[in-house]
């Protein structure tokens, strides 16, 4: 049984040859794509990763100078945390479209959250600081305490938290960030 299951996925004897050349083609071209766009790079925390993509600088530097940086990373706050299947499935959808954007060179020039992105960053918000959300002593405090933890996002308070207002590379002139290293390889250098 198992060989004809195998008998019918393989080409006639004429097209054996080229079959097996293309398929090389196709996976030396995978496995090239895949080294110099530096695509295992993503399955870190390394908040340096996003660096691959310049147009992050903004928001790399603003979160280098801010008070999350000794205990966060980007995964922390814009990747989901309630399963391993929805982390790894949102940073890939996030990826392809982020990998698109880039190699079309149809980055914008102001960059904005989408909004998937905006309850997995509320979402984390919640997750992280959950003791200060439903703190007894602040909702004795007001009546309208609890309305204000919980029926908005966090940063319409919170605006500079860890990002501030930067939304481009023109508000953060100056900043010193980890430039990506050379994709070319050592022996063409």
């Amino acid at each position: 049984m198992p060989g004809k299951i195998i008998k019918y996925f393989l080409p006639p004897p004429q097209w054996q040859l080229p079959v097996i050349i293309l398929s090389g083609m196709l996976i030396g071209m995978g496995v090239f794509i895949f080294r110099t766009s530096r695509a295992y790079s993503y399955l870190s925390d390394k908040p340096e990763t996003c660096m691959n993509c310049h147009i992050m600088a903004p928001q790399y530097a603003t979160w280098s100078h801010s008070s999350h940086r000794t205990v966060t990373n980007c995964n922390d706050c814009h990747v989901p945390h309630d399963n391993i299947f929805r982390a790894y499935f949102f940073k890939a959808k996030d990826g392809m479209r982020h990998a698109t954007i880039f190699t079309l060179r149809a980055e914008p020039q102001v960059i904005f959250i989408k909004e998937a992105g905006i309850e997995v960053v509320q979402e984390n918000c919640i997750r992280c600081h959950e003791t200060l959300i439903k703190d007894s002593k602040l909702a004795a405090y007001s009546d309208q305490t609890n309305h204000f933890r919980t029926d908005r996002l966090c940063w319409e308070c919170h605006r500079e938290v860890p990002h501030g207002r930067v939304n481009s590379i023109s508000s953060v002139p100056n900043a010193r960030v980890p430039l990506p290293s050379s994709a070319v390889p050592e022996w063409m250098k």
